[in-house]
C-alpha cells in the first residue's frame, strides 16, 4: 500500500479553495471577522503570499495523514510493521482479497467527517474556550474544517 501522491496534492489545495468561500463576506466571512476579533487593517498587516505558502505547507502534511485515516489498507500494512516485503503471506492474501474495499469518495467523506467532529472540534472548541471566543466563532471554524476534511479524505480514499 503506497501513498498517492497526486491524490494528496489535490487534497491540500481542498482547505484553501474552501475557505476562500466560507470566509468569504457573502458566506461566514463578516460573521468570522466580527466573532474573531479581526479588522480590515489586521488582515492587510499579513503576509499573504507566506500565509498562504504555509498554508499550503501544512495542508500538504494534513492531506497525508487524512490518507491514513481514510484507508483501512494501510493500518492492515502497519500492522505488519510497515514493509509489506517483509510481511507473512497471509497479509498479501488480505490485501488480493480487500485491494479496494472502501475505497469510495463516499467512505473517505464520512471518515473526513468524523476527524473534523472528533478530533478537530474537540481542539478548536478548547482553544475557543480558552481564548474567551464565542460558539459560533467555534462553529464556524469546525465546520469550515468538517467540510474540508470530508472534501480532503474523499479525494485522498477515492482516488485509486
Amino acid at each position: 500500500m503506497e501513498f498517492n501522491y497526486l491524490a494528496i496534492a489535490v487534497a491540500a489545495i481542498v482547505p484553501i479553495l474552501i475557505g476562500f468561500v466560507w470566509y468569504n463576506p457573502k458566506t461566514f466571512g463578516t460573521a468570522w471577522m466580527r466573532h474573531a476579533e479581526m479588522t480590515e487593517d489586521k488582515m492587510k498587516s499579513g503576509n499573504m503570499p507566506v500565509v498562504f505558502g504555509i498554508t499550503l505547507l501544512l495542508s500538504f502534511v494534513l492531506a497525508f495523514f487524512v490518507q491514513t485515516l481514510t484507508i483501512h489498507q494501510m493500518g492492515a500494512v502497519q500492522l505488519a510493521g510497515g514493509d509489506p516485503a517483509l510481511a507473512k503471506p497471509s497479509l498479501a492474501a488480505f490485501m488480493a482479497d480487500y485491494k479496494d474495499a472502501f475505497r469510495t469518495f463516499k467512505h473517505g467523506a464520512l471518515h473526513g467527517v468524523l476527524a473534523g467532529i472528533f478530533l478537530f472540534f474537540p481542539v478548536i472548541a478548547i482553544n475557543g474556550l480558552f481564548e474567551r471566543k464565542s460558539w459560533k466563532y467555534i462553529f464556524i471554524n469546525s465546520g469550515y474544517w468538517i467540510v474540508s476534511l470530508a472534501a480532503m479524505g474523499a479525494i485522498v480514499c477515492g482516488w485509486v
